[in-house]
Formats: structure tokens, C-alpha cells, sequence
């Protein structure tokens, strides 16, 4: 792990989509950066662009093409409707997680 980076890999991969899905109108590089300061470490566009790329396959994000002010254009992404919906769903999924996973650390109650 990379300075940056607070957590393993695994976890960063498997909640990179509700990642992504809390930004609004960014172009993939800010993205990276963006998740990069906030602590998910410096993404490689090997996984970034793939999710995306599916993001927008399932119609999450839109992607349009903005002109580059000295140098080419870049897609920038913003959240559809049905990306909101998700990004509210994923986002009740993993607290639920998180909230069993520190359940299971806390002891048994056992009935008096």
C-alpha cells in the first residue's frame, strides 16, 4: 500500500463503483485524483476506466465530450438519475455491511 492509500486493495476495488458514483461532472483524471486524496490510493486507469466504461454501459453516468483548452478533449462523467438510485442502494449496502462486521467483533449477549 502507497502512502495515500488507507485501505487493502480488495476493499478499494470492491467499493470502487459507489466511489465513483459520489462524485459529480468529473473527467476520469480528477476522478482518480479526487479518490486519491480521499484516501483510496492512486488508481491505475487498468481499473478506473473499466468501471467507468460499465458505469456507463448500465446508464449510472452519462459521459460527454468537453474540448481541451491547450491539448485533446476528455470525457467527462456526471451521474444519471438511475446513478443517484444506485449510489443511494450501494451506499445502504455497505453500512449494513460495515455495521454486521463490527457486530460480529462486539461480545454475545447472553438473556439474564
Amino acid at each position: 500500500m502507497g502512502e495515500t492509500q488507507r485501505w487493502p486493495n480488495a476493499w478499494v476495488r470492491a467499493g470502487l463503483d459507489l466511489a465513483i458514483l459520489q462524485g459529480e461532472a468529473l473527467h476520469g483524471y480528477a476522478i482518480a485524483a479526487e479518490l486519491e486524496r480521499c484516501g483510496l490510493g492512486r488508481l491505475k486507469g487498468g481499473s478506473l476506466y473499466p468501471t467507468l466504461g460499465k458505469l456507463e454501459q448500465a446508464r449510472l453516468v452519462e459521459a460527454v465530450w468537453l474540448p481541451g483548452e491547450s491539448g485533446p478533449g476528455r470525457k467527462a462523467y456526471t451521474l444519471t438519475l438511475a446513478g443517484r438510485d444506485e449510489r443511494s442502494r450501494l451506499a445502504e449496502g455497505w453500512r449494513d455491511l460495515s455495521d454486521t462486521l463490527v457486530a460480529l467483533g462486539q461480545p454475545a449477549r447472553t438473556e439474564q
